[in-house]
């Protein structure tokens, strides 16, 4: 017999296997054969007058037939072996299934040599017996072969001997009738020997099918579980966040489809200051802050909750209240308290949210994100660390950005829209230096419009430039007229929203439209906010391109943004205006004369104008007039008006000076 070698393909010790088992199966159930026959030969000796001869025999044959059950029923590793079996063990197993088989053919043919033993009984098949033995040989060797089907070793090593020796008697007794049976005989030996190869070479055929067979079931079922497992972790990197591991939008947007019947809760997470993390720190660390709050909100999710990370520093989350017993109020201030506990390895300080919750009824996400977007603006808009439920005022708030949104084209086509002035005093509130334009829209739903709602729903309305060039007509307009009054010491100030700096090239269409009306550059004077600063790379160039041509540059609402001093500088600022919050009730509140005071000593030690904005009151205005601002703007000096009352005002108080 052949070893397994590596070489050999897996399925040939498989098939080996196979063999022995029913090599082991075929003799236990031909064993009992063999020994009745061996009796009844036993007994025709006896009563032939061969007792002693007779039971000598029987006694061999049958240990030997206990050799054979003992061998059949012995342990062999080698039958544990399938074709999960490792490659270190597989050798060994099958070398003992080798010698198994090995062992199995050499008992079959010690067994067989008894047997061959059976002429002594019958005088070398010369005696009146001689038939009887005949038909026992022929019918146990034909029984053997039929047995044996699997391993054709084991039947012929086995039947050879009883039939050769068979052959050889009757030669040796001579005659035609004899010799012809001894020639009968051994051709039946050939015709057994051809059925006992036929016979192993279909049960090793039917066994490689079986075990092809199974493999590839087995392969089959490996490619399923793999195709389950590879489509289970595609369908995972679509639908959730690799850095989170929470939902993406995507994944949020599946889990919502079926649980907006309910009394669902939406509530929209976003980081403050987290900008600034990326800013200083550098992504890897945001990457790993961001992974951490993820962490820190799912550990404060109520049973049954859906949460997301959004893109950026925004999450999402849904939920039932009712179910999980859980008020939205409760867990937002959960949500807040533990984001805003130190970051472990983080020396960042100490981090804020903010969150929007929407609980009404909503038949898609997108409008309980687009109502939680609304609180959350809301919830940032009042300051860092805190939450805002969508209400009726947020509702109001949000179907007047949608009428805008749908209504602001045809309010520009048609002239729905308006630009007034406010004037900007000097001489401590005696004359006017400068004029700020107010965009003005009176909407025939939703009245006046406020200019901040209205600027967002340009952008979102894609009319972010129209918008400017329209402001910029209405702007140049008034120049024009404020040279020809003989105003042309008046500025005129412009807002440009961080949207509007951003999007499109303020610098080359202001300056374009200037130039091309021949009105002085001086002339004009451009605010923006300190968000607008924040992000200096974004919009330094365009304003460095103004400032260079000669338009001034204020920087708003100084005093309440994040903006750093420096940045006064790199964007060429000529003018700061305190913002309203600051000067409002100023003559009432210590601590804001001193904030105005520093601004103030700030414009003088930079050389640049100080605008103090929302002086309402007589009292107001004397306190900014001893703390020695020259620059006033409020209703109590001059309220916003349209172009020609404003240009009307301007000429009387030069017919007055005069």
């Amino acid at each position: 017999m052949r070893l397994l070698r590596s070489a050999e393909p897996p399925q040939d010790w498989l098939i080996r296997r196979d063999q022995l088992d029913a090599v082991r199966r075929s003799v236990l159930g031909a064993i009992p054969i063999n020994v009745l026959l061996g009796l009844a030969g036993t007994l025709v000796a006896a009563h032939a007058g061969e007792m002693r001869a007779g039971l000598i025999w029987f006694a061999v044959s049958t240990g030997v037939n206990l050799l054979r059950v003992g061998l059949c029923q012995a342990p062999c590793p080698g039958l544990a072996l399938t074709p999960a079996t490792s490659p270190e063990q597989a050798p060994a197993a099958a070398r003992s299934i080798d010698r198994h088989l090995r062992l199995c053919w050499l008992a079959a043919l010690l067994s067989g040599t008894v047997w061959a033993f059976l002429p002594l009984l019958c005088a070398g098949y010369t005696s009146d017996q001689t038939l009887f033995y005949l038909t026992i040989t022929c019918g146990i060797t034909a029984g053997a072969v039929t047995y044996g089907t699997a391993f054709a070793q084991v039947p012929v090593c086995f039947i050879a001997p009883p039939l050769l020796s068979a052959a050889a008697c009757l030669l040796v007794a001579g005659g035609f009738d004899r010799n012809c049976l001894a020639a009968t005989v051994l051709l039946y030996l050939a015709a057994l020997t051809r059925s006992a190869f036929s016979s192993e070479a279909s049960f090793r055929e039917t066994s490689r099918l079986k075990h092809e067979a199974t493999a590839l079931a087995e392969a089959h079922e490996v490619a399923h579980a793999s195709a389950s497992a590879l489509a289970e972790a595609m369908r995972v990197r679509a639908t959730h966040d690799a850095l989170t591991g929470l939902l993406n939008r995507a994944g949020f947007a599946q889990q919502a489809e079926g649980r907006l019947a309910g009394q669902s809760c939406l509530m929209l997470l976003d980081l403050d200051g987290f900008k600034s993390v990326n800013d200083i720190y550098g992504h890897t660390t945001g990457d790993r802050l961001l992974a951490e709050v993820a962490r820190r909100v799912a550990a404060c999710l109520p049973p049954g909750s859906s949460a997301a990370r959004l893109g950026g520093d925004e999450f999402a989350l849904l939920y039932d209240p009712e179910t999980s017993g859980c008020p939205p109020e409760a867990l937002a201030e959960s949500l807040i308290g533990r984001v805003a506990e130190p970051f472990e390895g983080f020396d960042i300080g100490r981090l804020g949210m903010s969150i929007g919750i929407c609980q009404i009824p909503a038949d898609s996400l997108t409008h309980l994100l687009t109502c939680a977007d609304q609180a959350l603006y809301a919830a940032k808009a009042a300051g860092r660390n805190r939450f805002r439920v969508f209400d009726e005022g947020l509702l109001r708030r949000l179907e007047m950005r949608r009428a805008c949104e749908r209504d602001l084209s045809r309010a520009l086509a048609e002239g729905g829209l308006a630009v007034w002035f406010q004037p900007i005093f000097g001489q401590a509130g005696r004359r006017v230096a400068s004029l700020e334009a107010l965009l003005r829209w009176h909407h025939p739903v939703h009245g006046w419009i406020p200019p901040g709602e209205l600027v967002a729903a340009a952008s979102a309305a894609g009319l972010t430039e129209s918008l400017l060039r329209f402001i910029l007509e209405r702007v140049c307009a008034m120049m024009q007229s404020l040279r020809e009054s003989g105003r042309g010491d008046v500025r005129v100030a412009m807002n440009v929203s961080p949207r509007e700096m951003a999007q499109i090239a303020v610098d080359e269409i202001v300056l374009g439209r200037l130039r091309a009306l021949g009105l002085p550059l001086t002339m004009l004077e451009i605010e923006i906010t300190e968000e607008t600063a924040l992000d200096i790379e974004a919009t330094q160039s365009k304003l460095v391109a103004l400032s260079q041509a000669g338009i001034r540059l204020a920087l708003d609402d100084f005093g309440v943004g994040y903006s750093a001093l420096a940045s006064l500088r790199t964007l060429r600022a000529d003018r700061i205006k305190i913002d309203r919050s600051l000067v409002t009730g100023l003559a009432a509140a210590d601590d804001k004369r001193g904030l105005v005071q520093a601004v103030l000593g700030l414009g003088r030690a930079l050389g640049l104008d100080v605008v103090a904005e929302g002086v309402e009151t007589a009292e107001d205005l004397d306190t900014l007039e001893a703390l020695g601002c020259v620059f006033m703007q409020g209703y109590h000096l001059g309220r916003p008006a349209p172009a020609e009352a404003t240009l009307r005002m301007l000429i009387d108080q030069r017919v007055d000076a005069a």
